[in-house]
């Protein structure tokens, strides 16, 4: 393994360590066993706080982002969404027509990232993409976790993938906090317990 995937590798496993869990988790029946099941555990963990954070926001604020040239803070939710749908088609799981989001052609996550949406279809679609994203990884079989792709013009293990997949959802939610907090709303599960 490389030391870049050796070292994104052990920040998501102490990140699995460290995290709460508030969505609610998939039943044993329905998450896969071993390191996988905790992959997923923690995507549906991640899951549950950005739609906690989108849900908390109002809507004007989705509009809202840091600078020229920078994402606003729908975009990211967006963008959190359609690479939900782009990176299980390295996998061979094809994104859903419907999303017109293809491997080949990038400037399709982009026309994804940057569509007009009411705040409530935005968390709908975002929610969707994790189905998406949570079938593909539940469907992913211990014997393949070392079965060599090409995704991006890189090779990488199925595994190493997926804890790219995890890591940069970790990122993302991240950004997500510093946004939110930045327009003086605290994350949901940060807060005091009244």
């Amino acid at each position: 393994m490389h030391s870049h995937a050796r070292t994104l590798f052990t920040a998501v496993a102490f990140s699995l360590l460290a995290a709460p869990a508030i969505a609610q988790q998939p039943t044993s029946s329905q998450q896969p066993a071993g390191l996988m099941g905790e992959l997923v555990k923690d995507v549906t963990d991640v899951q549950g706080k950005l739609i906690a954070l989108a849900r908390e926001l109002p809507s004007p604020a989705l509009e809202w982002r840091p600078g020229d040239g920078v994402r606003s803070t729908g975009e990211v939710l967006l963008h959190i969404a359609a690479d939900n749908y782009l990176l299980p088609i390295g996998v061979g799981v094809p994104a859903p027509a419907s999303t017109g989001i293809s491997i080949g052609d990038f400037s399709t996550l982009t026309t994804f990232e940057t569509q007009r949406l009411s705040r409530e279809a935005m968390i709908a679609s975002l929610d969707t993409s994790f189905a998406h994203l949570v079938a593909a990884m539940s469907a992913t079989t211990p014997a393949r976790l070392d079965e060599t792709i090409t995704f991006f013009g890189q090779e990488m293990t199925v595994l190493q993938l997926w804890v790219l997949t995890t890591g940069h959802l970790h990122e993302h939610l991240g950004q997500l906090i510093a946004y939110t907090r930045t327009n003086g709303i605290a994350p949901p599960w940060s807060r005091p317990a009244q």
